[in-house]
């Protein structure tokens, strides 16, 4: 999800939203199943869910049959699984997280009851070995905190065997509270995301101690608990699902419908099926309007459903065009989506907390009444969560550990999408009072917490919530675009298709997409890796000083300066001022129009060009392509003789204006 995008988009425009309609009626209808894919992924679960949702008290009962293949090698005795909704308890970790961190989007680290939402596990049994609901166990591997009900483990009375199947069925009750974090219900609408039984992923070991080790790297079982940071992590297979709810619901999900079924009571039951994905979300709201079309893309038509809520439909041909686009751009860039169909969701006024959020073959999107063309939040948005089904819906990365891998290389995605789909200075703001462009709204988030968090660091370890979305994102965005000055755009192009094709449907690490990049680009990259991937440092050169002596200053009365016949000593000091050694290119201007650019390595602290010519200096710059962004201030890259003192007016009435509607929107927010 783009939340710290997201927010940071909301200062630029205040927005007023309104929500009314009356409730619509979707009449039965019978559906033919779709036909089966090709086999994607190892299919490691099967999961099987029925039950109903009842739109009153917002709660779902249901019945989950769960179907492992241990394909671990090992024999295996117990399970972990996880109780996401247990999350949005007063005590739970994430809570307090919430809390200490400044509070969420809609709470401000006030607990409200409404907020309240709960798994509840009635039963448990495990075929061939009984009812084992008493074997369950409430466990925190990351913090110790007892209150945290978010993951639980079950011993089994018997291991199974490497290559066997183990069933589960487990009776649950999921109850949904108002939207605070990805999930809830606001009035009849009801976004069911994290809201079954779901079992860890046998990985990296996150469970060998009480408190788990980030530094784990031997096999075994990554369940941990939901975080305010963090999002999810599963494992591939098939999903089967029948829901029950109110005939009058319009309904969307993750997969495709194959039955839906008039009860004659006035509920309906739909039948769902989805293969090879690793989670499973829906929705249902009476008034959503449903706007539909599609998309050719190399594996075929794929159709695009948008659910769109009262007072919204402005922005439904957005949403698709937007879709439309960047799922063109991806298949030609990146490599194919295999499902044959997206839906988009538009959360209703109140349900801010649903919106740009993913799931497989499912995402929510973000807009408000009467979005002005100009701000392309809906655009930015839709793009963004639908990056997602690559870098997380197929990619499967662990969000826990290499939250990066999915947030940060979906952020640089962003930008290359946007750049081609609506102009690199216009992707953001395209209006005639300004305009704003994506990749320098990453660089923008990035500077203000470059030097405090690692991008290697576990989400939920993170300095700050800010920190976390800052560095996860913007720094994540703005090391892969100044990556493109080091080996070339094509090249990192071709080595992020090369990584979505090897790894599409595994759970790759991190050393597994900069191996990738440095077998690509033919490059032993090691040198920019620890630095931007593992380090802290910031990268700050500048120029130092410049100057241009005449070479006869020892002689008695020379003669009057000429140009092009006086000779000069001209020299250009670079100070590097940061952390983050990287090689520099300086750009010098003549005054006989005569350019050089030369070459530094930047491993010491400073450097010294020098040269000897019938012209002087007029203008020096480091980085003079602007390719770069990783620098941090841009401002002391260059050096010129005459300075333009309109343009340092026009800048400061600029920032003058920007500093003063900045504020007023800041209060306007609080």
């Amino acid at each position: 999800m783009r939340r710290a995008h997201h927010l940071l988009l909301l200062l630029i425009v205040a927005v007023s939203v309104a929500s009314s309609s009356q409730a619509a009626t979707q009449p039965a209808r019978k559906v033919q199943p779709a036909p089966s894919q090709t086999t994607l992924s190892q299919r490691v679960v099967a999961y099987q869910i029925e039950g109903k949702y009842d739109a009153k008290t917002h709660t779902f009962d249901g019945v989950e049959t769960l179907t492992y293949k241990n394909l671990t090698g090992q024999p295996l005795d117990k399970f972990p699984f996880h109780l996401y909704l247990n999350a949005f308890q007063p005590n739970s970790s994430m809570m307090k997280e919430i809390r200490w961190s400044g509070g969420s989007r809609d709470s401000k680290g006030k607990w409200d009851e409404k907020l309240a939402a709960s798994n509840e596990i009635k039963s448990l049994e495990v075929v061939g070995m009984g009812d084992l609901t008493k074997q369950m166990k409430f466990i925190s591997p990351d913090d110790g905190n007892p209150d945290d009900r978010t993951v639980f483990e079950v011993q089994l009375p018997r291991p199974v065997p490497p290559g066997a199947d183990v069933q589960f069925k487990i009776a649950f009750k999921a109850k949904f509270g108002e939207p605070l974090e990805r999930a809830g219900y606001k009035r009849e609408y009801i976004l069911a995301g994290q809201w079954f039984p779901k079992v860890g992923v046998w990985w990296k070991s996150s469970l060998s101690s009480p408190k788990g080790d980030p530094n784990e790297t031997k096999p075994g079982w990554n369940c941990h608990q939901y975080h305010s940071a963090t999002e999810f992590f599963a494992d591939f297979g098939t999903f089967d699902v029948k829901l029950t709810l109110p005939q009058n619901f319009v309904f969307g999900s993750t997969g495709v419908v194959t039955s839906d079924k008039n009860n004659g009571d006035g509920t309906k039951t739909m039948t769902i099926h989805a293969e090879d994905v690793h989670d499973f979300a829906w929705t249902a709201a009476p008034d959503f309007q449903v706007v539909e079309d599609s998309v050719q893309l190399s594996t075929g038509t794929v159709k695009i459903r948008a659910l769109m809520a009262p007072g919204h439909m402005g922005s439904a041909q957005r949403y698709i065009t937007a879709a439309q686009g960047t799922m063109k751009k991806f298949d030609e860039w990146y490599g194919p989506y295999p499902y044959p169909q997206l839906t988009i969701v538009d959360p209703p006024s109140g349900a801010g907390a649903t919106g740009g959020m993913e799931y497989p073959m499912f995402i929510t999107a973000d807009t408000s009444w009467l979005m002005p063309k100009s701000l392309l939040l809906p655009e930015i948005v839709t793009e963004h969560e639908f990056g997602h089904q690559y870098w997380y819906g197929m990619v499967g990365s662990n969000e826990f550990e290499d939250a990066w891998l999915d947030e940060g290389i979906n952020s640089y995605a962003e930008v290359k999408a946007l750049d081609a789909l609506y102009g690199r200075a216009t992707s953001i703001l395209n209006s005639r009072l300004g305009v704003a462009g994506d990749r320098e709204m990453q660089r923008v988030s990035y500077d203000t917490a470059a030097d405090i968090d690692p991008l290697s660091r576990n989400a939920w370890q993170y300095g700050s919530f800010g920190s976390y979305g800052s560095v996860t994102y913007g720094k994540t965005a703005t090391i892969l675009l100044t990556l493109e000055h080091i080996i070339g755009e094509d090249m990192l192009r071709k080595a992020l298709h090369t990584y979505f094709m090897k790894y599409r449907f595994q759970h790759p690490t991190e050393q597994d997409f900069m191996n990738t990049v440095n077998e690509v680009a033919g490059q032993d990259l090691t040198w920019y890796w620890q630095q931007a991937v593992y380090g802290t440092q910031t990268l700050d050169d500048r120029i130092l000083s410049t100057t241009s002596d005449r070479m006869d200053w020892a002689v008695k009365n020379p003669s009057k300066e000429k140009k092009g016949e006086t000779m000069y000593h001209s020299q250009v000091v670079v100070h590097r001022r940061g952390t983050f050694q990287f090689p520099v290119l300086l750009e010098v201007k003549f005054d006989n129009g005569e350019t050089l650019r030369e070459q530094w390595d930047g491993n010491d602290r400073w450097h010294k060009f020098s040269w000897e010519k019938k012209a002087k200096i007029v203008s020096a710059e480091i980085d003079p392509d602007h390719q770069v962004l990783l620098d941090k201030d841009e401002f002391n890259n260059s050096y010129v003789v005459k300075a333009d003192r309109a343009a340092t007016q026009k800048l400061t009435a600029y920032w003058q204006v920007f500093a003063q509607w900045f504020g007023q929107m800041l209060a306007w927010l609080t």
